[in-house]
Protein backbone atom coordinates (compact mmCIF):
# COMPACT_ATOMS: atom_id res chain seq x y z
CA UNK A 1 0.00 0.00 0.00
CA UNK A 2 2.85 2.24 1.10
CA UNK A 3 4.16 1.76 -2.59
CA UNK A 4 1.60 2.98 -4.31
CA UNK A 5 1.52 6.68 -2.79
CA UNK A 6 1.53 9.15 -5.83
CA UNK A 7 4.42 10.96 -5.78
CA UNK A 8 2.97 14.47 -5.51
CA UNK A 9 1.52 13.14 -2.11
CA UNK A 10 5.11 12.07 -0.67
CA UNK A 11 6.41 15.17 -2.21
CA UNK A 12 3.83 16.59 0.00
CA UNK A 13 4.78 14.83 2.92
CA UNK A 14 8.70 15.55 2.56
CA UNK A 15 7.72 19.52 2.17
CA UNK A 16 5.69 19.49 5.62
CA UNK A 17 7.98 17.42 7.57
CA UNK A 18 11.32 19.71 6.29
CA UNK A 19 9.08 22.59 7.60
CA UNK A 20 7.60 20.81 11.03
CA UNK A 21 11.17 20.05 11.48
CA UNK A 22 13.18 23.14 10.07
CA UNK A 23 10.73 25.83 11.25
CA UNK A 24 10.43 25.40 15.20
CA UNK A 25 14.43 24.24 15.13
CA UNK A 26 15.16 28.12 13.76
CA UNK A 27 12.79 29.33 16.10
CA UNK A 28 14.28 27.92 18.65
CA UNK A 29 17.87 28.19 17.92
CA UNK A 30 17.80 31.85 17.31
CA UNK A 31 15.94 32.31 19.89
CA UNK A 32 18.10 30.96 22.45
CA UNK A 33 21.20 32.91 21.07
CA UNK A 34 19.44 36.10 20.77
CA UNK A 35 18.89 35.92 24.62
CA UNK A 36 22.60 34.68 25.18
CA UNK A 37 23.38 37.92 23.41
CA UNK A 38 20.98 39.96 25.48
CA UNK A 39 22.58 38.35 28.72
CA UNK A 40 25.80 39.31 27.39
CA UNK A 41 24.81 42.66 26.83
CA UNK A 42 22.88 43.12 29.75
CA UNK A 43 26.38 41.79 31.73
CA UNK A 44 28.60 44.56 29.55
CA UNK A 45 26.15 47.36 30.40
CA UNK A 46 26.59 46.92 34.70
CA UNK A 47 30.28 46.35 33.72
CA UNK A 48 30.25 49.60 32.67
CA UNK A 49 28.09 51.06 35.39
CA UNK A 50 30.22 49.65 38.02
CA UNK A 51 33.65 50.55 36.55
CA UNK A 52 32.32 54.49 36.44
CA UNK A 53 30.86 54.26 40.02
CA UNK A 54 34.25 52.33 41.13
CA UNK A 55 35.96 55.18 39.51
CA UNK A 56 34.23 57.57 41.34
CA UNK A 57 34.71 55.81 44.82
CA UNK A 58 36.12 58.20 47.50
CA UNK A 59 36.59 57.73 51.42
CA UNK A 60 36.66 60.65 53.70
CA UNK A 61 36.74 60.51 57.81
CA UNK A 62 35.56 56.61 57.45
CA UNK A 63 32.58 57.75 54.80
CA UNK A 64 31.80 57.57 51.51
CA UNK A 65 32.07 60.66 49.59
CA UNK A 66 29.31 62.13 47.47
CA UNK A 67 29.22 60.08 44.09
CA UNK A 68 27.89 62.34 41.45
CA UNK A 69 26.21 60.53 38.68
CA UNK A 70 25.84 60.96 34.98
CA UNK A 71 24.61 58.10 33.76
CA UNK A 72 20.39 58.33 33.04
CA UNK A 73 19.88 54.46 33.94
CA UNK A 74 20.92 55.21 37.45
CA UNK A 75 19.45 58.42 37.64
CA UNK A 76 15.47 58.19 37.16
CA UNK A 77 13.50 57.34 39.50
CA UNK A 78 11.64 54.73 37.61
CA UNK A 79 14.27 52.53 36.06
CA UNK A 80 15.34 49.33 35.33
CA UNK A 81 18.63 49.46 36.58
CA UNK A 82 19.79 49.49 40.17
CA UNK A 83 23.18 50.45 41.82
CA UNK A 84 24.66 50.01 45.57
CA UNK A 85 28.32 50.35 47.34
CA UNK A 86 28.70 48.51 50.60
CA UNK A 87 31.50 50.11 52.93
CA UNK A 88 32.53 47.07 55.28
CA UNK A 89 29.14 45.11 54.18
CA UNK A 90 26.83 48.21 55.78
CA UNK A 91 25.01 49.58 52.48
CA UNK A 92 26.48 53.26 52.13
CA UNK A 93 25.46 54.72 49.05
CA UNK A 94 22.57 53.45 46.81
CA UNK A 95 21.23 55.40 43.22
CA UNK A 96 18.51 58.07 42.52
CA UNK A 97 16.87 54.93 40.59
CA UNK A 98 16.02 52.72 43.86
CA UNK A 99 14.10 55.55 45.35
CA UNK A 100 10.45 54.15 46.31
CA UNK A 101 11.80 50.33 45.40
CA UNK A 102 11.60 48.42 48.56
CA UNK A 103 14.16 45.72 47.45
CA UNK A 104 17.55 46.27 49.01
CA UNK A 105 19.95 43.48 47.81
CA UNK A 106 22.32 42.10 50.95
CA UNK A 107 25.64 42.12 50.83
CA UNK A 108 27.78 39.75 48.23
CA UNK A 109 30.54 38.29 49.56
CA UNK A 110 33.42 37.41 47.25
CA UNK A 111 36.67 37.26 47.03
CA UNK A 112 38.65 40.80 46.41
CA UNK A 113 38.93 41.52 42.90
CA UNK A 114 36.38 38.92 41.39
CA UNK A 115 33.22 39.98 39.44
CA UNK A 116 30.32 37.96 40.12
CA UNK A 117 27.61 37.93 38.01
CA UNK A 118 24.71 35.98 38.56
CA UNK A 119 20.69 35.68 38.01
CA UNK A 120 18.96 36.14 41.42
CA UNK A 121 15.03 36.19 42.56
CA UNK A 122 13.71 38.17 44.83
CA UNK A 123 9.84 39.59 45.09
CA UNK A 124 8.63 37.22 42.82
CA UNK A 125 11.08 39.43 40.17
CA UNK A 126 14.21 38.39 38.83
CA UNK A 127 17.76 40.31 38.29
CA UNK A 128 20.87 39.90 36.44
CA UNK A 129 23.13 41.14 39.09
CA UNK A 130 26.90 41.74 38.96
CA UNK A 131 29.21 42.45 41.90
CA UNK A 132 32.72 43.28 42.65
CA UNK A 133 34.54 43.44 46.32
CA UNK A 134 38.09 45.67 46.11
CA UNK A 135 40.30 46.86 49.34
CA UNK A 136 40.71 50.30 49.64
CA UNK A 137 43.15 52.54 51.82
CA UNK A 138 42.24 55.71 53.25
CA UNK A 139 44.07 57.15 56.27
CA UNK A 140 45.71 54.30 56.58
CA UNK A 141 42.67 52.16 57.15
CA UNK A 142 41.79 49.12 55.16
CA UNK A 143 38.49 49.38 53.80
CA UNK A 144 36.26 46.04 52.11
CA UNK A 145 34.05 47.75 49.27
CA UNK A 146 32.12 46.41 47.17
CA UNK A 147 29.81 47.44 44.19
CA UNK A 148 26.76 45.96 43.08
CA UNK A 149 24.41 46.94 40.26
CA UNK A 150 21.45 45.36 38.87
CA UNK A 151 18.84 45.44 36.10
CA UNK A 152 15.24 44.01 35.87
CA UNK A 153 15.06 40.51 34.00
CA UNK A 154 12.06 42.18 32.63
CA UNK A 155 13.31 44.03 30.35
CA UNK A 156 15.34 41.19 29.01
CA UNK A 157 11.34 39.25 28.32
CA UNK A 158 10.16 41.73 26.90
CA UNK A 159 12.77 42.14 24.58
CA UNK A 160 12.87 38.82 23.70
CA UNK A 161 9.15 38.97 23.42
CA UNK A 162 9.20 41.66 20.82
CA UNK A 163 11.43 39.89 18.63
CA UNK A 164 9.72 36.47 19.20
CA UNK A 165 7.09 38.00 16.86
CA UNK A 166 8.65 39.72 14.47
CA UNK A 167 10.67 36.30 13.94
CA UNK A 168 7.77 34.59 14.08
CA UNK A 169 6.18 36.87 11.04
CA UNK A 170 9.51 36.48 9.24
CA UNK A 171 9.52 32.28 9.71
CA UNK A 172 6.51 32.53 8.28
CA UNK A 173 7.09 34.63 5.71
CA UNK A 174 10.59 31.97 5.19
CA UNK A 175 8.43 29.37 5.39
CA UNK A 176 6.19 30.10 2.56
CA UNK A 177 9.56 31.44 0.13
CA UNK A 178 10.87 27.68 1.10
CA UNK A 179 7.81 25.96 0.21
CA UNK A 180 7.23 27.37 -2.75
CA UNK A 181 11.38 26.74 -3.51
CA UNK A 182 10.59 23.12 -2.39
CA UNK A 183 8.32 22.82 -4.47
CA UNK A 184 9.55 24.32 -7.88
CA UNK A 185 12.28 22.39 -6.86
CA UNK A 186 10.41 19.14 -6.77
CA UNK A 187 8.14 19.82 -10.52
CA UNK A 188 11.64 21.06 -11.67
CA UNK A 189 12.88 17.08 -10.80
CA UNK A 190 9.75 15.68 -11.29
CA UNK A 191 9.74 16.99 -14.96
CA UNK A 192 11.97 14.08 -16.70
CA UNK A 193 9.53 11.63 -15.55
CA UNK A 194 6.34 13.49 -16.81
CA UNK A 195 8.29 13.46 -20.04
CA UNK A 196 8.89 9.74 -19.80
CA UNK A 197 5.30 9.02 -19.00
CA UNK A 198 4.57 11.63 -22.23
CA UNK A 199 6.72 9.16 -24.57
CA UNK A 200 5.20 5.66 -22.78
CA UNK A 201 1.84 7.36 -23.59
CA UNK A 202 2.56 7.69 -27.14
CA UNK A 203 3.95 4.63 -27.03
CA UNK A 204 0.71 3.38 -25.86
CA UNK A 205 -1.56 4.70 -28.26
CA UNK A 206 0.98 3.65 -31.14
CA UNK A 207 2.36 7.00 -32.36
CA UNK A 208 5.77 5.97 -31.70
CA UNK A 209 7.86 2.70 -31.03
CA UNK A 210 10.46 4.06 -28.60
CA UNK A 211 11.77 6.69 -26.04
CA UNK A 212 14.20 8.92 -28.04
CA UNK A 213 14.33 11.61 -25.39
CA UNK A 214 17.19 12.61 -23.38
CA UNK A 215 17.15 11.87 -19.91
CA UNK A 216 19.24 12.00 -16.61
CA UNK A 217 22.12 9.41 -15.83
CA UNK A 218 19.49 8.11 -13.03
CA UNK A 219 16.47 7.54 -15.90
CA UNK A 220 19.12 6.52 -18.80
CA UNK A 221 18.93 2.53 -17.37
CA UNK A 222 14.99 2.33 -17.82
CA UNK A 223 14.97 4.05 -21.01
CA UNK A 224 17.58 1.57 -22.19
CA UNK A 225 15.44 -1.28 -20.99
CA UNK A 226 12.42 -0.07 -21.85
CA UNK A 227 14.01 0.51 -25.79
CA UNK A 228 15.39 -3.26 -25.11
CA UNK A 229 11.86 -4.72 -23.86
CA UNK A 230 10.31 -2.73 -26.71
CA UNK A 231 12.67 -3.98 -29.46
CA UNK A 232 12.37 -7.36 -28.26
CA UNK A 233 8.98 -7.64 -28.25
CA UNK A 234 8.70 -6.50 -31.83
CA UNK A 235 11.25 -9.11 -32.72
CA UNK A 236 9.17 -12.02 -31.08
CA UNK A 237 5.59 -10.69 -32.94
CA UNK A 238 7.48 -10.76 -36.22
CA UNK A 239 9.04 -13.72 -35.70
CA UNK A 240 5.48 -15.36 -34.50
CA UNK A 241 3.30 -13.72 -37.19
CA UNK A 242 6.14 -15.23 -39.97
CA UNK A 243 5.94 -18.83 -38.93
CA UNK A 244 2.11 -18.34 -38.02
CA UNK A 245 1.46 -17.34 -41.98
CA UNK A 246 4.37 -19.75 -43.23
CA UNK A 247 2.29 -22.52 -41.48
CA UNK A 248 -1.28 -21.65 -42.65
CA UNK A 249 -0.03 -20.93 -46.07
CA UNK A 250 2.00 -24.08 -46.39
CA UNK A 251 -1.44 -26.14 -45.28
CA UNK A 252 -3.74 -24.35 -47.58
CA UNK A 253 -2.08 -26.14 -50.75
CA UNK A 254 -2.73 -29.79 -49.63
CA UNK A 255 -5.55 -29.01 -48.22
CA UNK A 256 -6.94 -27.96 -51.60
CA UNK A 257 -6.01 -31.32 -53.02
CA UNK A 258 -7.53 -32.66 -50.53
CA UNK A 259 -10.61 -30.91 -51.23
CA UNK A 260 -10.67 -32.31 -54.96
CA UNK A 261 -9.87 -36.02 -53.75
CA UNK A 262 -12.62 -38.93 -53.08
CA UNK A 263 -12.04 -38.16 -49.53
CA UNK A 264 -14.25 -34.75 -49.61
CA UNK A 265 -16.93 -36.81 -51.25
CA UNK A 266 -18.21 -38.17 -47.79
CA UNK A 267 -19.90 -36.24 -45.33
CA UNK A 268 -17.66 -36.56 -42.72
CA UNK A 269 -14.72 -36.24 -45.01
CA UNK A 270 -15.82 -32.78 -45.92
CA UNK A 271 -17.16 -31.77 -42.72
CA UNK A 272 -13.67 -32.50 -41.27
CA UNK A 273 -11.67 -30.57 -44.10
CA UNK A 274 -14.18 -27.69 -43.50
CA UNK A 275 -12.79 -27.40 -39.87
CA UNK A 276 -9.77 -27.57 -41.42
CA UNK A 277 -10.01 -24.81 -43.28
CA UNK A 278 -11.58 -22.56 -40.86
CA UNK A 279 -8.68 -23.20 -38.41
CA UNK A 280 -5.85 -22.19 -40.94
CA UNK A 281 -8.55 -19.20 -41.36
CA UNK A 282 -8.25 -18.77 -38.25
CA UNK A 283 -4.63 -18.61 -37.66
CA UNK A 284 -3.58 -16.77 -40.85
CA UNK A 285 -6.05 -13.85 -39.02
CA UNK A 286 -4.46 -14.10 -36.01
CA UNK A 287 -0.60 -13.65 -37.60
CA UNK A 288 -2.57 -10.57 -39.95
CA UNK A 289 -3.16 -8.77 -36.50
CA UNK A 290 0.14 -9.56 -35.20
CA UNK A 291 -0.84 -10.60 -31.36
CA UNK A 292 -1.63 -8.72 -28.66
CA UNK A 293 0.20 -5.40 -27.94
CA UNK A 294 -2.37 -4.39 -25.00
CA UNK A 295 0.10 -1.79 -23.66
CA UNK A 296 0.72 -0.46 -27.09
CA UNK A 297 -2.42 0.30 -28.54
CA UNK A 298 -5.39 2.15 -27.31
CA UNK A 299 -8.35 2.06 -29.35
CA UNK A 300 -11.46 4.00 -29.27
CA UNK A 301 -14.57 1.70 -29.30
CA UNK A 302 -17.42 3.59 -30.72
CA UNK A 303 -16.05 4.08 -34.16
CA UNK A 304 -15.10 0.74 -34.43
CA UNK A 305 -18.25 -0.56 -33.28
CA UNK A 306 -19.91 1.87 -35.56
CA UNK A 307 -18.09 0.61 -38.41
CA UNK A 308 -19.01 -2.90 -37.80
CA UNK A 309 -22.72 -2.31 -37.56
CA UNK A 310 -22.35 -0.25 -40.58
CA UNK A 311 -21.49 -3.66 -42.50
CA UNK A 312 -24.03 -5.95 -40.60
CA UNK A 313 -26.90 -3.82 -41.37
CA UNK A 314 -25.70 -4.32 -45.04
CA UNK A 315 -25.07 -7.88 -44.48
CA UNK A 316 -28.32 -8.52 -42.92
CA UNK A 317 -30.20 -5.72 -44.21
CA UNK A 318 -33.21 -8.82 -45.66
CA UNK A 319 -33.58 -8.76 -41.41
CA UNK A 320 -34.32 -5.26 -41.06
CA UNK A 321 -32.56 -5.42 -37.72
CA UNK A 322 -32.70 -2.67 -35.24
CA UNK A 323 -29.56 -2.06 -33.14
CA UNK A 324 -30.13 -0.61 -29.36
CA UNK A 325 -26.55 1.51 -28.45
CA UNK A 326 -26.24 2.55 -25.04
CA UNK A 327 -22.30 3.33 -25.31
CA UNK A 328 -19.48 5.84 -22.73
CA UNK A 329 -18.07 8.13 -25.68
CA UNK A 330 -14.99 7.83 -23.72
CA UNK A 331 -15.07 4.03 -23.94
CA UNK A 332 -11.55 2.51 -24.65
CA UNK A 333 -9.73 -1.11 -25.74
CA UNK A 334 -6.85 -1.59 -24.53
CA UNK A 335 -5.61 -3.24 -27.84
CA UNK A 336 -5.11 -3.47 -31.22
CA UNK A 337 -8.12 -2.05 -33.60
CA UNK A 338 -7.88 -5.57 -35.45
CA UNK A 339 -8.35 -7.04 -32.36
CA UNK A 340 -11.31 -5.54 -30.98
CA UNK A 341 -12.92 -5.75 -34.69
CA UNK A 342 -12.48 -9.75 -34.24
CA UNK A 343 -14.23 -9.78 -30.99
CA UNK A 344 -16.97 -7.70 -31.94
CA UNK A 345 -17.29 -8.66 -35.19
CA UNK A 346 -17.71 -12.47 -34.47
CA UNK A 347 -20.38 -12.10 -31.49
CA UNK A 348 -22.00 -9.64 -33.46
CA UNK A 349 -22.43 -11.46 -36.64
CA UNK A 350 -23.57 -14.57 -34.46
CA UNK A 351 -26.09 -12.17 -32.84
CA UNK A 352 -27.46 -10.80 -36.07
CA UNK A 353 -27.87 -14.60 -37.25
CA UNK A 354 -29.78 -15.82 -34.14
CA UNK A 355 -32.03 -12.32 -33.53
CA UNK A 356 -35.46 -12.22 -34.59
CA UNK A 357 -35.12 -8.30 -34.81
CA UNK A 358 -33.42 -6.80 -32.31
CA UNK A 359 -29.97 -6.45 -30.99
CA UNK A 360 -29.17 -4.83 -27.58
CA UNK A 361 -25.31 -3.23 -27.00
CA UNK A 362 -24.23 -1.54 -23.97
CA UNK A 363 -20.58 -0.47 -23.22
CA UNK A 364 -19.37 0.87 -19.96
CA UNK A 365 -15.88 2.61 -19.03
CA UNK A 366 -15.77 2.10 -15.18
CA UNK A 367 -12.23 3.51 -14.58
CA UNK A 368 -9.69 0.79 -15.82
CA UNK A 369 -12.56 -1.82 -16.31
CA UNK A 370 -13.89 -2.10 -19.66
CA UNK A 371 -17.71 -3.72 -20.07
CA UNK A 372 -19.48 -5.17 -22.79
CA UNK A 373 -22.61 -6.52 -23.22
CA UNK A 374 -24.39 -7.92 -26.11
CA UNK A 375 -27.70 -9.40 -26.10
CA UNK A 376 -30.53 -10.19 -28.61
CA UNK A 377 -33.94 -11.26 -29.01
CA UNK A 378 -33.14 -14.83 -30.56
CA UNK A 379 -34.13 -17.96 -28.94
CA UNK A 380 -31.10 -18.27 -27.17
CA UNK A 381 -28.92 -20.99 -26.41
CA UNK A 382 -29.13 -23.86 -23.85
CA UNK A 383 -27.19 -23.97 -20.88
CA UNK A 384 -25.77 -27.55 -21.41
CA UNK A 385 -24.28 -25.18 -24.79
CA UNK A 386 -23.29 -23.62 -23.06
CA UNK A 387 -19.55 -24.24 -22.79
CA UNK A 388 -19.40 -25.60 -26.76
CA UNK A 389 -19.32 -21.94 -27.67
CA UNK A 390 -15.20 -22.11 -26.90
CA UNK A 391 -14.51 -25.28 -28.58
CA UNK A 392 -12.53 -24.92 -31.73
CA UNK A 393 -14.88 -26.17 -34.91
CA UNK A 394 -18.08 -26.91 -32.54
CA UNK A 395 -21.35 -26.21 -34.90
CA UNK A 396 -24.58 -25.54 -32.74
CA UNK A 397 -27.58 -25.88 -34.77
CA UNK A 398 -28.96 -22.37 -33.38
CA UNK A 399 -27.46 -20.49 -36.09
CA UNK A 400 -27.41 -21.69 -39.62
CA UNK A 401 -24.08 -21.94 -39.85
CA UNK A 402 -22.70 -22.16 -36.17
CA UNK A 403 -20.34 -20.86 -33.71
CA UNK A 404 -17.53 -22.80 -35.03
CA UNK A 405 -14.20 -20.71 -35.25
CA UNK A 406 -15.43 -17.34 -34.76
CA UNK A 407 -16.24 -18.26 -30.70
CA UNK A 408 -12.95 -20.17 -30.65
CA UNK A 409 -11.20 -16.35 -31.76
CA UNK A 410 -13.24 -14.57 -29.77
CA UNK A 411 -12.15 -17.07 -27.01
CA UNK A 412 -8.22 -16.80 -27.92
CA UNK A 413 -8.48 -12.72 -27.25
CA UNK A 414 -10.14 -12.29 -24.33
CA UNK A 415 -7.95 -14.99 -23.05
CA UNK A 416 -4.93 -13.17 -24.74
CA UNK A 417 -6.09 -9.66 -22.89
CA UNK A 418 -6.46 -11.57 -19.83
CA UNK A 419 -10.31 -10.89 -20.07
CA UNK A 420 -13.41 -12.38 -19.32
CA UNK A 421 -16.68 -13.70 -21.21
CA UNK A 422 -19.82 -14.94 -19.52
CA UNK A 423 -22.81 -16.48 -21.50
CA UNK A 424 -26.63 -15.96 -20.02
CA UNK A 425 -30.08 -14.99 -20.72
CA UNK A 426 -30.56 -11.54 -21.93
CA UNK A 427 -33.79 -9.91 -20.97
CA UNK A 428 -34.88 -9.81 -24.71
CA UNK A 429 -34.96 -13.45 -24.53
CA UNK A 430 -32.20 -14.46 -26.55
CA UNK A 431 -27.93 -14.70 -25.38
CA UNK A 432 -26.65 -12.40 -23.42
CA UNK A 433 -22.37 -12.12 -24.06
CA UNK A 434 -20.74 -10.04 -21.09
CA UNK A 435 -16.87 -9.41 -21.90
CA UNK A 436 -15.19 -7.79 -19.18
CA UNK A 437 -11.47 -6.18 -19.58
CA UNK A 438 -10.08 -5.08 -16.61
CA UNK A 439 -6.56 -3.23 -17.22
CA UNK A 440 -5.59 -2.75 -13.49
Amino acid sequence: MIHRISLKIRQGFILVFLLLILMPAMFFSIGKALYASLVDNTERTLEAHLYSLMAKVEIEQGELAPINLIAPELTRPVSETFAYIYLNKEIAWQSESTLGYQYIPKHVASAPGVKDFSKIEELDKEFRQLSFLFLMDADGIEYQVTVLVLKDEESIRSQMQDFRETLRYWLIIIALVMGLLIMLGFLWSSHPLKRLDKEIVAIESGEADQITGEYPEELEKIQQDLNLLLATQQRQKDKYRASLSDLAHALKTPLAVLKSSELARHDDGQEQLDRISNMIEHQLKKAASGGTDTWKKQTKVKPVLDAILNAMGKVYRDKNIQFIQSIDADSVFMGDKTDLMELLGNILDNACKACDALIEIKIKQQGQKLIIDIADDGPGIPKDKIEELAIRGKRLDTYEHGHGVGMAIVSDLIEAYNGTMTISTSNLGGALFTLVFNYE
